[in-house]
């Protein structure tokens, strides 16, 4: 293994807040994604020892953060060309999430209005990047001190969330929310036609956001929701859009894995950039 992203969710997995939605049994490891070499293949796999690759754990499990994963070939592919392999391990999750979120749940089209909340995060800040490039406008609403970083990812309008409430913005055709509070304030932006897609659950509020979501799927302009378990494909399109220049990781910083205790205390903290990421080689000879 050579690196591992660490999401921000995870924090509030470890401390049991989303156990009643996600019912994992401890102790479980950490980390959903990574970037490595091959050390063995089984039979009619068709990926090479020591070929760079990078991928996703199995749907609902951790524990990329090792010196060694086990995983099903539909959940690897090869790494693009001339992507760092440590900057890699951070961008498989978000990735084929904001994919999956804006190609395939609201089928953005261009010339629509975005908006992006919670876009200085993993999947958030990917997704301006993504918007941008399906020819959205994007808004994307972040903290003051990274309106203009979240502009060079491509949002079209930067807007400080401390001071500026749903009721300040709109009308949007597509809203990718990831904060997970005041959905019902939020959908109501949405133009006619207009679609929310929820993915996150605030974790002080849980059965709050629950509701939200299970209700706003009901209503004319839906709250669409989906847990990530992207196909091989979707892997696929996210090498693509790195590929192509639509799509880069954009790692926060980098810790060695003696440092994953700092990193978790970092993240309860807030204020992460993309996402922070564990370099695997770190002290290696």
């Amino acid at each position: 293994m050579l690196s591992a992203g660490v999401g921000g969710g995870e924090t509030a997995i470890r401390a049991g807040k989303l156990r009643r939605v996600m019912r994992l049994t401890f102790p479980q490891g950490s980390g959903n994604e990574f970037a490595g070499r091959v050390a063995a293949v089984g039979a009619g796999v068709d990926l090479r020892r020591g070929e760079l690759v990078w991928g996703l754990m199995p749907h609902g499990t951790f524990g990329s953060i090792a010196d060694k994963v086990v995983v099903p070939r539909d959940r690897v592919a090869p790494l693009p060309q001339g992507l760092d392999p440590v900057a890699a391990g951070s961008l498989p999750v978000s990735g084929t999430t904001a994919i999956t979120a804006l190609e395939e749940k609201a089928a953005v089209l261009p010339g629509e209005r975005l908006l992006v909340r919670g876009a200085t995060g993993g999947v958030g800040s990917v997704a301006v990047q993504l918007g941008r490039h399906l020819g959205a406008h994007v808004t994307a609403m972040a903290g003051e001190r990274n309106l203009d970083w979240v502009r060079e990812l491509g949002a079209h309008v930067a807007v400080d969330y401390r001071t500026t409430g749903p009721a300040d913005l709109g009308p949007f055709d597509v809203i990718v929310d990831l904060v997970g509070t005041d959905l019902p304030a939020y959908r109501r932006r949405l133009a006619r036609g207009g679609r929310m897609v929820a993915l996150a659950i605030a974790p002080d509020a849980v059965v709050r956001s629950l509701a939200a979501v299970a209700f706003g799927r009901l209503l004319p302009r839906p709250v669409l929701s989906f847990s990530n378990n992207p196909a091989a494909g979707t892997v696929a399109r996210l090498a693509e859009l790195v590929e192509a220049g639509a799509i880069r990781p954009v790692p926060d910083r980098a810790f060695p894995i003696e440092e994953i205790v700092e990193v978790h205390r970092r993240l309860e903290a807030g204020g992460v950039r993309g996402k922070y990421v564990i370099d695997l080689t770190a002290g290696r000879h």
